[in-house]
Parts: structure tokens; C-alpha cells; sequence
């Protein structure tokens, strides 16, 4: 048999203290629970897991460098942009193609060199045609070459009239060192894209001067094209996005939603009965705003479309990419949601009248009034949390780029003038690669796994010392003393961090483990869509959709149960599994009267969420819009990643900080439901304002009339 809650946390007078004894509980008039520490293995579990991320962000540190993720490489293996290049790279972040042939070749089928292994350095910018001659474009100067690299971008990395007999030989074979510049180019994501249009001038100059036959194939387009199109390619821009829109993520995904979260919270306390309304008009104007910036950068609607091009380009040249098929996905599907939206909230019209006529909020408005230390106390996990973002999100940008630079071994018949050398050599002609190791898979996905655990833990701990301090006043009566107005959700805190955070370490673990295979889960059954669409029988989809409403269920089910299992934990002091049995037990005997009062209240809790998290994602729009953003080394290749990061961490802020209101509004229900049964189905502890909703009318009179 259960034992009664309001011996476990509650504050009522004991004989002792009727009596006038003396010590520090009976003269607060607080009782204790003997309490002992709960799941430690669960607690051990999480440290180690956290030793093995810094190890694991550790290899990343050390074997990444983030410019990867944005710039390629030569044909020497250094990456464009970086100072540690031999030269000096710097200042030449653009990779370009200097042999039209091997570019043509490398898109053949059956062709034995590839795109990889085609000669390629970093220049500061694509070069162009000349209008009424022939220029070139020519090795890093070395050897017999006496300039200066800085002399040499001067000359727009010509110097082919230096060149001896020799060197121009090979130069005119297109075996280098100097070759010429028949294609216009521009720069798509620091990689110069040839133009399948080659300049008529450019190249009888180098037909009259005996140059080799140059193929002007449109493959020559599409190969560079289909390189810089790659899903690892565009992935890799998607996560240097994070790096150079940083600004933007501590704004958007940071600071804003904490202010707004706060201005929901002292609404909630002031204009309860109209913030339902409230967040229903907000969160359709906030949906339909975030749909009508994905139309503008999709090129839908207006005349400023994502373009793939940095600096100026050839207007009627039209490049497409990836990231602008994603953003036509994204807008097509915040329609869809819009309308959703729309017709839902038309729905639950009716419901919204009897939420703001409803006395559960009102009561969570009024704990909040009372125990302000609640609104401040989200700024802790919050805090903790912002560090923990920081550190993951430098770590991420190393991981993803943590690989080796190692020479191809390619069987490609190929000779270049050496500089060194003073020769044509045809021994070293392979390119280089950038080579994953085996287990950076494991690694990334070990990272993205602890990021979300982490966040739940501290979720978790948030929820357990809010319904630890909720309890207290319910089981108080409200006879909370102003005198100390922390002291509430200090003792709570002090609870959870003393008996209680193995067991929040096992609860947080389930919740992402179960979300984490539902998501692996998802994501097969698209794979398997894909490959075998047409094959697929009116059973099989009826089984994947059948799996897929079972395990959204499950998922739905388990975190209703950890939420109240987190309020049993803060009140009696159990571990996790026995605290979850009770919470289960209470949710069933009191099914009904929980659902009649909490889901209106969950569902506009939820569209708050999304208000905070929207709002968010449409000022990130706003932000990413400036010049900074679109232009130069800060240009980002989509909007869509940094957007989404800024969404999810707005709504992360909201999470922690809407806790407030949604989990006094369940441990005020669970302690009354818990209080009924104590007391043979008459509360003896709720206020009267809760009554009006939860009780009957004598038990109403009998507590606002007194014994």
C-alpha cells in the first residue's frame, strides 16, 4: 500500500510542533523524508558516457580542421584557404581545374582518372576568358620561376611569357606549366564551375599558337557540376554553416527565445485566462511568416532567390544545387503544416473557450505568484546547458571534418611539367582526397547521441526540482513563507542533486534511446521506399504504417510516464522504476479527470512552444539576410540548416523554461488525485481554486468555509 504523500514533502503542523519542541524541522514545520540515494549505476553510467564524449570530441580536435568543410584541395594536397600550405594559401581560397581535358575525361564512363586526381590549385578568384586574346593560367611559381606568389597573383597567375622552349612545349601539349584559360568559370561554393561555352577568341589563339585539341563537350559542365552536388559535399557546407553562423545561433538560438520564454511566463502569471487565445493567433501569423520566407528563398516569391554563386556571376547563366531543391522541400512541406495548423486551430475553438474557464492554469498561475523563484530558476539548467551547446558545437565542426589527406592511388596516364624538376614527369600525377576513418560514423553518431541525452537529463532535473517545489505548496496549503523566497526550490534542489539524479539519468536515457531508434527507424523505411517503391504490396505498407503509429505511441507514452514519474521521484524520494509504477498507477485510477483538465492545457502549452521556437527561426531568416551572411568567406551555402538549429534550440529554451507552468500544472493534478485517494476521495489539501474544476461542490464549501 502506498504510503500518503503529504508525510513524504508536505508542510503541516506535527504533535511536536503543536507542542512547542524545538529543532529545525519541527520549527519550519516541514517533514522530511528519510530518503537514500536511488540508481547510481544509472548516474555512473552517464559520468563515464560523458568521460567517453571528451575523449571522443578530444580525436576530433585533434584530427579536424573545419576549413575542409568548406574548401577543397590542390593538386599538392593543401587545403585552399589555409596559412599552413605550401605556399601560403591564405589568401587563395578558390579551387580551380587548370586542364579542361582532364576534366572532360574524368566524366566519362569507364574513364581512368577522375575529378580528384585532375590538376588543380587555389587562386583568389575563377579566372575568365580574355576578350581579345589568350591568357593563362599558371602553376605556383617555383624553380626556375623567380616571382614572388604575391607577385604572381599580380600578374592574374600568368607568367607565360617567362616560360624557356621547354616549359612552353609542355605548356602548348596542356601538360602544364602554364595553361590556357579557354572556359569562363564562376564560383560555386569556392569551387570554380567551368561554363560549357568556351570563348571563340580565347581559343583560336590557341589553335594559331599549335596547342593541343581542347574537348568542348557540355560533360565538361557537368562533371565539376555533379562534384560540388555531392549529398557528403552539401552535408559538409550544411555543418560549416554552424561555424560561420554563429553570431546568429547565440542570438536566435540563445538569447531571444530566454527573453521570450520569460515574457510567456510573466504573461501566463498576469493574463492567463487570454494567453490561450494569445498563443493560438501568434503561433498561425509566426507559421505563416516562417512559410513566406522559405517562398523568398526558394525563389517563389520575390526577386531574392538562394543562390549558389559567391561574388558577382553571369546573369544568364542559371546554376542549381541541392540546397535549393531542400528549400523547394521545405516550403512545399510548411504548407502543408500551415494548413494543418489553420484547420486545427479552428477545431479546438470550442476547447480554447472551456481552457480559459478552466481553473488548472489559473492554480499554476497563481504557485507562480507565489514561489517566484520558479521563473528565475530555468536560467540555471539553461546556463549549464549554453555551455554544453558551445563545447558540442566546436566539436562538431572538428568531428565532421576530423579525416586525413592522403595521396590517391589512381592508374591515370598522365605527365606535368615539374618546376623543381626542371622536367615533364610522369611518376606523381595522382591527386589527393580527403579519407575518413572507419569509425568517424560511430563517433559522430556517439556525439549526436549525447548531445540529446544531455539535453534531457537536464530537462529532466528542471521538471524534478519544479514539482518538487510545487508539491510543497500544494501540500502546504500555500502556506509558503515569503520570508525566504528561494528556499522552496533550493531544499528541492538539493533533494534531486543529493538522492535523485541516477534516477533523472535513467529516465532522460530511455526517452532519447526510444526517440533515437524511432528516428533510425524513419529513416530506413524511407531508404527502403526509395529502392524498392514499386514492389512494395498493400501488406508491407500497411505494416510499416502500423510500425510507425505503434512506435510514435510507445514514444508518446513513455514520456507521459517519465514526466509523472519525475513528479513522484521530487515527492517521495523513489527510484525511477518504482516511481514510474506509482505515476502509472495514479494516471490510471484517475484517467478521466486528468484528461479532462490537461490536454486543452497541454496542447496550448505545446503552441507556445512553437510560438517561442518560430519566432526564433523568422528572426535567423532575418538575420542570415544581411550582406555579411551572403557574401565572401561568411557566405553560407543555405539558410535552411542554421534556421532549423535555431528552431530546435529555441524550442529547447521554451522547453525548460514552459516547464514551469506545465509540470506544476501535473504535479498540482497528480497531488490532488494522490490527496483523493489518501483521504477517501475528498482532497483535503487542494486550494479552492482547483476545486472548481477537480472536486465537487461540498468539498468546495467545506474548504473555503473551514472546520
Amino acid at each position: 500500500m502506498r504510503g500518503p504523500l503529504g508525510a513524504v514533502i508536505g508542510r503541516h503542523f506535527s504533535a511536536a510542533a503543536a507542542g512547542g519542541g524545538e529543532g529545525d524541522d519541527v520549527q519550519t514545520g516541514v517533514i522530511r523524508h528519510d530518503r537514500k540515494c536511488r540508481d547510481l549505476p544509472f548516474l555512473a553510467l552517464f559520468a563515464a558516457f560523458w568521460v567517453a564524449m571528451i575523449v571522443n570530441s578530444s580525436f576530433g580536435f585533434n584530427q579536424g580542421n573545419p576549413l575542409r568543410l568548406t574548401y577543397g584541395l590542390d593538386y599538392r594536397g593543401n587545403i585552399c584557404g589555409s596559412k599552413h600550405g605550401d605556399p601560403d594559401l591564405s589568401e587563395l581560397d578558390v579551387r580551380y581545374w587548370m586542364n579542361p581535358n582532364q576534366v572532360y575525361q574524368s566524366g566519362l564512363k569507364d574513364s581512368k582518372i577522375d575529378l580528384a586526381d585532375a590538376k588543380s590549385i587555389c587562386l583568389m578568384e575563377c579566372p575568365f576568358p580574355a576578350e581579345d586574346g589568350l591568357n593563362f593560367v599558371c602553376d605556383y611559381p617555383e624553380g626556375d620561376i623567380r616571382l614572388s606568389v604575391d607577385d604572381w597573383i599580380d600578374r592574374d597567375y600568368d607568367y607565360f611569357e617567362y616560360l624557356t622552349p621547354d616549359m612552353r612545349n609542355a605548356s602548348l601539349q596542356l601538360q602544364g606549366p602554364c595553361y590556357p584559360i579557354i572556359f569562363p568559370s564562376i564560383n560555386v561554393y569556392w569551387s570554380c564551375q567551368f561554363i560549357a561555352r568556351p570563348s571563340n577568341v580565347s581559343l583560336k589563339h590557341w589553335q594559331r599558337m599549335g596547342g593541343a585539341s581542347i574537348d568542348e563537350n557540355m560533360l565538361i559542365d557537368k562533371t565539376i557540376h555533379n562534384t560540388i552536388n555531392y549529398k557528403s559535399s552539401v552535408l559538409k557546407r550544411y555543418v560549416a554553416d554552424i561555424g560561420k553562423s554563429w553570431p546568429v545561433l547565440i542570438v536566435c538560438g540563445g538569447l531571444l527565445p530566454l527573453f521570450l520564454s520569460l515574457v510567456w511566463l510573466a504573461m501566463i502569471r498576469y493574463f492567463v485566462a487570454g494567453m490561450p487565445w494569445i498563443t493560438v493567433v501568434l503561433f498561425n501569423v509566426l507559421v505563416i511568416s516562417v512559410t513566406m520566407f522559405f517562398y523568398i528563398k526558394a525563389g517563389w516569391i520575390g526577386n531574392d532567390p538562394l543562390t549558389v554563386v559567391i561574388g558577382p556571376s553571369d546573369p544568364y547563366v542559371s546554376i542549381g544545387g541541392r540546397e535549393i531543391n531542400h528549400l523547394h522541400f521545405a516550403a512545399v512541406l510548411m504548407t502543408i503544416v500551415m494548413i494543418i495548423c489553420f484547420l486545427t486551430s479552428i477545431a479546438i475553438v470550442r476547447r480554447i473557450l472551456i481552457a480559459t474557464s478552466t481553473s488548472v492554469l489559473k492554480v499554476a498561475a497563481k504557485v507562480i505568484g507565489e514561489v517566484q523563484a520558479l521563473i528565475i530558476f530555468p536560467v540555471v539548467p539553461y546556463f549549464i546547458l549554453a555551455i554544453i551547446y558551445m563545447f558540442w558545437f566546436a566539436a562538431t565542426l572538428y568531428l565532421f571534418s576530423s579525416s586525413r589527406v592522403l595521396q590517391n592511388d589512381c592508374k591515370a596516364d598522365c605527365c606535368t611539367y615539374d618546376l623543381k624538376l626542371g622536367k615533364v614527369n610522369c611518376d606523381n600525377c595522382c591527386g589527393y582526397s580527403v579519407h575518413y576513418t572507419p569509425h568517424i560514423g560511430i563517433a559522430i553518431f556517439f556525439h549526436l547521441f549525447g548531445c540529446y541525452w544531455a539535453t534531457q537529463f537536464f530537462i529532466a532535473c528542471s521538471s524534478a526540482v519544479i514539482a518538487g517545489s510545487v508539491a510543497s505548496y500544494y501540500w502546504a496549503r500555500g502556506e509558503i513563507s515569503h520570508d525566504i523566497p528561494f528556499h522552496t526550490v533550493v531544499s528541492s534542489l538539493k533533494r534531486l542533486m543529493r538522492y535523485s539524479l541516477g534516477s533523472v539519468a535513467i529516465g532522460s536515457l530511455i526517452v532519447s534511446t526510444v526517440e533515437w531508434v524511432q528516428s533510425i527507424l524513419k529513416s530506413l523505411r524511407r531508404r527502403l521506399k526509395t529502392v524498392d517503391t514499386a514492389g512494395e504490396s498493400s501488406f508491407q505498407k500497411t505494416v510499416s504504417s502500423s510500425s510507425n503509429c505503434c512506435l510514435g505511441c510507445i514514444d508518446w507514452t513513455i514520456k507521459s510516464v517519465n514526466r509523472s514519474a519525475y513528479i513522484i521521484i521530487a515527492t517521495t524520494g523513489k527510484g525511477f522504476f518504482k516511481a514510474s509504477e506509482l505515476a502509472t498507477g495514479l494516471i490510471m485510477n484517475n484517467i478521466l479527470r486528468i484528461g479532462q483538465v490537461n490536454v486543452i492545457g497541454d496542447v496550448i502549452l505545446f503552441l507556445g512552444k512553437l510560438c517561442v521556437s518560430l519566432f526564433s527561426a523568422l528572426f535567423a531568416f532575418l538575420m542570415l539576410d544581411n550582406h555579411k551572411y551572403r557574401s565572401a568567406h561568411n557566405k553560407i551555402s543555405s539558410p535552411l540548416f542554421p534556421v532549423l538549429l535555431c528552431w530546435a534550440l529555441g524550442y529547447v529554451v521554451a522547453q525548460l523554461f514552459f516547464g514551469v507552468v506545465e509540470t506544476s500544472v501535473e504535479t498540482i493534478i497528480m497531488s490532488f488525485c494522490q490527496d483523493a485517494e489518501e483521504h477517501e476521495g475528498e482532497a483535503q489539501y487542494a486550494p479552492p481554486l482547483l476545486m472548481e474544476t477537480l472536486g465537487d461542490p461540498s468539498q468546495l464549501q467545506r474548504l473555503t468555509q473551514g472546520p
